[in-house]
């Protein structure tokens, strides 16, 4: 299933570089929603969230003959909408005073509802924002070190060990 959704993608590409606008289309869609739920944890509004996701997409395809492969292009995806947001935090504020409250969550899931569930979340945000990032990206959009160093120009030791600092800090601002 996995090379079968790969080739299909691989195939995509090469219709979309061709031109095929329905092929485009059809990567927008397959991507969209996964990449807005990522970017929407370090938005403080809607309109920011959709701002960074068209941004990625409109630099994807522009940038698409720049494709290599080396990756999946989800993974691709990822790190031009983190480069477009880390882009404008740097204009706006700085990347490392980002607040609390512009992490928004979706609270549709009924485990949500749970203390430990309120908990984590209110740990998740009081994480700087490199460890949020990592966090995130490897919890629970379950990308392995190798995606993450590459996604945002670090080492994979360094995405370790940023990843076991901030599980060190969940545990304790949970237990707090």
């Amino acid at each position: 299933d996995l090379l079968i959704n790969l080739l299909n993608e691989t195939k995509l590409i090469e219709k979309a570089l061709g031109g095929d606008q329905s092929a485009f289309k059809e990567l927008y869609e397959q991507h969209v929603d996964e990449l807005f739920c990522f970017l929407s944890q370090f938005a403080k509004s809607t309109s920011q969230k959709e701002e960074w996701t068209q941004r990625a997409f409109i630099k994807a395809f522009s940038k698409l003959k720049q494709f290599s492969y080396k990756s999946s292009f989800k993974t691709w995806l990822f790190t031009i909408g983190l480069n477009e947001m880390r882009s404008d935090m740097r204009k706006k504020i700085h990347f490392e005073n980002i607040e609390d409250n512009q992490i928004e969550f979706d609270d549709s899931e009924p485990i949500e509802d749970s203390d430990i569930w309120k908990k984590a979340k209110s740990a998740i945000r009081q994480l700087p924002p490199d460890r949020r990032v990592i966090c995130l990206l490897h919890i629970a959009e379950d990308y392995s070190h190798a995606e993450i160093a590459e996604m945002i120009g670090i080492t994979e030791g360094s995405s370790r060990t940023i990843l076991h600092r901030a599980k060190q800090e969940l545990r304790t601002l949970v237990s707090a």
